[in-house]
């Protein structure tokens, strides 16, 4: 009888000796700057190796180089987003009257001013990125590919303001 209950026991303490061994489980926390004996220099905090990419920068550099093309997807996305994003100082039109700037922050200038209409679309990536005057950057809020589509929707909106209603329907036929 005692035979029979010895692999048992056997298994039992051998599952019940690694309970006190959490090494796998719980293991040191390192806080900022502080010795760290794994590492040779002695510090938790370590310089990337050289050449390290951050996960997904290469799609995103590639988002940044250049807009991607203009479509009715791209559009609507811009349109979403300006709502967002822009629109609160910028207005819905985009003459610098939204909801901020009419509880007596400073407006920002009007997509439809000539120094505006004639900038590159280089220039509104930069601006979105980096932010400029009173605007802070938007570069940690709005995806690469989300500023391209943004610029699309300014650009809807410019050409919305500088087009005559007999030219539409030509317009709408150019569409994808």
């Amino acid at each position: 009888m005692t035979i029979r209950w010895l692999p048992c026991l056997m298994m039992l303490a051998a599952a019940l000796g690694g309970c006190g061994d959490h090494s796998m489980t719980q293991q040191n926390r390192y806080g900022t700057f502080t010795k760290a004996a794994l590492f040779k220099d002695g510090t938790e905090a370590q310089v990337p190796p050289k050449g390290a990419i951050a996960q997904g920068e290469l799609d995103r550099a590639r988002q940044t180089a250049a807009p991607p093309p203009v479509d009715m997807a791209l559009l609507a996305r811009g349109r979403e987003r300006f709502g967002i994003y822009c629109s609160p100082c910028h207005g819905l039109s985009g003459y610098g009257d939204g909801m901020i700037v009419q509880r007596g922050f400073p407006a920002p200038p009007s997509f439809h001013s000539s120094r505006l209409r004639e900038a590159d679309a280089r220039h509104f990536f930069d601006v979105i990125t980096n932010g400029y005057g009173a605007m802070y950057s938007y570069a940690a809020r709005v995806e690469p590919h989300d500023r391209w589509a943004i610029i699309a929707y300014i650009r809807a909106l410019q050409q919305s303001q500088q087009t005559d209603v007999a030219e539409v329907p030509q317009l709408r036929s150019k569409l994808p």
